[in-house]
């Protein structure tokens, strides 16, 4: 149980009224906790390794295990980095949103996060710094990814719009596995959580049109859960651009499910952050 000291060690009375108090507007502090972060990053060029390294070898590697995936009838394209480099784009963003609840479990083990609690500023800075972080981080596959599918063939034929709403999509992604993440590091309170949240982010995933379209799972219980899987929209918004000029009818059910999910997950979110003050 985390209880408010002062710098003598005693109680602090009120002690969530007090830290909530106004000491720090909340973007000056959320900028400041995301700058932090991303000097975290430069002092330890490995923690970038999962956003960037693996995205590029995911669209590598199946790229190559799928292409005969192109010569089923109805296939949406003739270039199977055109179906795959956005699914490994997002995958990159959603390692990049693990991000925020790496820093914060990491935080909560060395005893920093109760400074931080303590602090005269916004609690809400707590998660909208590590959030506005992770969002930015998002476009780091995107800047790797791209360029490899491109020189092996892929066509971004959306051209600027196709560009947008696969940028959308990525730091959409990155927001909701920041959300999942920090409330299951907030509720558990170590940094060894975030392999529950790997876990859950890749069921998410993959369980989702990340490989073949419905149309090949037909028959399967696979096609059943990719249709009801909300990451299924968010892909295909991010695919757009791919496949063909970017209509409203690719994009609204995209955006609908990443606004379905930043109320679910910030929810969620939320309740994790309360147990600080049980």
């Amino acid at each position: 149980m985390s209880v408010a000291r002062g710098v003598d060690g005693s109680p602090v009375a009120g002690g969530r009224a007090a830290t909530a108090s106004a000491g720090g507007g909340l973007w000056p502090v959320s900028a400041a906790l995301a700058h932090r972060a991303y000097l975290g990053m430069v002092r330890i060029p490995a923690t970038i390794i999962p956003t960037i390294v693996m995205p590029v070898f995911f669209v590598l590697a199946f790229g190559g295990a799928f292409g005969a995936l192109t010569q089923l009838p109805g296939f949406p394209t003739d270039n199977i980095l055109n179906w795959m480099a956005p699914f490994a784009i997002l995958q990159g963003a959603s390692f990049a949103g693990l991000g925020a609840a790496f820093n914060a479990g990491r935080d909560l083990e060395n005893g920093f996060y109760d400074r931080l609690l303590l602090a005269p500023a916004r609690r809400l800075s707590l998660a909208t710094g590590p959030l506005l972080y992770s969002t930015a981080r998002s476009l780091f596959p995107m800047c790797t990814v791209l360029p490899v599918a491109l020189v092996g063939g892929a066509r971004l034929v959306g051209g600027v719009a196709g560009l947008a709403v696969l940028a959308f999509a990525a730091a959409g992604t990155a927001l909701l596995a920041g959300l999942w993440g920090l409330g299951v590091v907030w509720r558990l309170r170590t940094q060894r959580s975030t392999a529950l949240v790997q876990i859950g982010l890749f069921a998410v995933l993959f369980l989702s049109v990340g490989q073949v379209p419905l149309e090949a799972m037909e028959g399967t219980w696979l096609e059943v859960v990719a249709r009801y899987n909300p990451f299924t929209a968010v892909l295909d918004m991010a695919r757009a651009g791919f496949l063909g000029p970017v209509g409203w009818s690719d994009v609204l059910p995209g955006v609908a499910a990443i606004a379905g999910g930043v109320v679910l997950l910030g929810w969620f979110a939320q309740r994790g952050f309360a147990t600080f003050d049980k």
